[in-house]
């Protein structure tokens, strides 16, 4: 039995450096006004709003997609939107591939997103970069799941390709 497992996370310097300046950028303003002489803006009110911004930034980095392929199927879970793992098994689905992808135009960025403009296209599931794992059930519904690892995905499904009734 062979299995595949991938974990991504948002890990993307450019993310990491626009996250770090909004956060600076917004602190230094809250903390500015905050100091103003005569200023309407409490310590409490300070206090919940440095933790909320702090904590909604942070949040970002808590994200997890992990994926996994073997004999039952194709197992998903982009914590903390699903705590659960979800299975799409193979007598589901319909076909399955590898393909390149546009995140924006397609589906409009990273995460967990239906279509923009098409919703035929159905729902992507991604972290980072523009290869997933392309399923249409047999309900035609579709789901595209991001990965980083073509070459070992495209193996697995040549492994599970008789799994497909």
């Amino acid at each position: 039995m062979k299995v595949f497992k991938e974990e991504q996370r948002f890990t993307q310097i450019w993310l990491i450096i626009l996250l770090t300046i909004s956060l600076c950028t917004t602190i230094a303003i809250m903390l500015n006004e905050y100091l103003k002489q005569g200023s309407s803006f409490n310590t409490k009110e300070f206090l919940i709003t440095f933790f909320s911004i702090v904590f909604s930034v942070s949040f970002i980095f808590f994200l997890k997609l992990r994926t996994r392929i073997d004999e039952i199927g194709i197992h998903y879970q982009f914590f903390p939107f699903h705590f659960k793992t979800r299975v799409k098994k193979w007598e589901d689905i319909k076909s399955v591939c590898v393909r390149k992808y546009e995140p924006i135009s397609e589906y409009g960025g990273w995460g967990v997103h239906k279509s923009l403009f098409n919703k035929e296209k159905g729902i992507a599931i991604n972290v980072a970069g523009n290869i997933g794992i392309q399923l249409v059930l047999k309900n035609n519904k579709k789901l595209l799941i991001g990965t980083q690892k073509e070459s070992d995905v495209k193996r697995i499904l040549e492994t599970y390709k008789n799994k497909l009734l």
